[in-house]
């Protein structure tokens, strides 16, 4: 079955940003660099993962949610390259995309709960929240793992593989994954039917 020329073009281009983050990953082997090198396989491994559960979970994800999936991964690892320490706002920007993905997944997955299971309602002023609150959790949990990481490189001696600058920085990063949180929130929400009904469809 043909895909619909925007799906099409979605699919194409997400595959392309695929074969850009394994160049990335060659990079970071040829210049013996481990932050580049972890965060270009694990960006990879992304990429892969709606294939894993179209194959696995029979959970079909749509070319549109796949590539803003890549390119949060594929902005991700560029920053690894540099790009985090050469543009101040890079960094807001992956924040901001990441946070969005995250909010809009966790929407999705709780509107398909609600309209599946008669057990339990999910106001839309408590959707509102839960979405704020997800990405939020997430996002703390992401800046424990680079505060982590950075200590850990720090006490074996080598490159940390997570960019981490400090309280200021940490701060900076949850304010923007709330500004990606209410982003969905306010717009996104009427765009995230196909996913809905997908998930729905999966719980069935």
């Amino acid at each position: 079955m043909r895909l619909p020329a925007r799906s099409e073009a979605a699919a194409l281009a997400a595959s392309a940003m695929r074969m850009a983050i394994a160049i990335i990953l060659g990079y970071g082997i040829a210049t013996v660099n481990l932050g580049i090198v972890v965060n270009a396989v694990l960006a990879l491994a992304v990429t892969y993962l709606p294939a894993v559960l179209r194959r696995d979970w029979d959970l079909r994800l749509s070319p549109g949610l796949t590539f803003v999936v890549t390119l949060a991964v594929l902005l991700h690892a560029l920053g690894m390259v540099g790009f985090y320490d050469e543009i101040w706002w890079y960094d807001h920007l992956t924040h901001t995309l990441s946070a969005m993905i995250v909010a809009a997944v966790g929407y999705a997955a709780a509107r398909a709960i609600d309209l599946h299971s008669d057990a339990v309602s999910f106001p839309p002023r408590f959707l509102s929240l839960f979405i704020l609150l997800v990405t939020l959790s997430l996002g703390v949990l992401w800046e424990v793992l680079e505060f982590l990481a950075r200590l850990g490189a720090a006490a074996v001696g080598v490159e940390a593989v997570l960019v981490q600058y400090g309280l200021g920085d940490t701060i900076l990063d949850l304010v923007f994954d709330t500004v990606g949180a209410v982003l969905v929130a306010l717009f996104g929400t009427r765009r995230l039917s196909t996913l809905i009904e997908t998930i729905r469809e999966w719980l069935r």
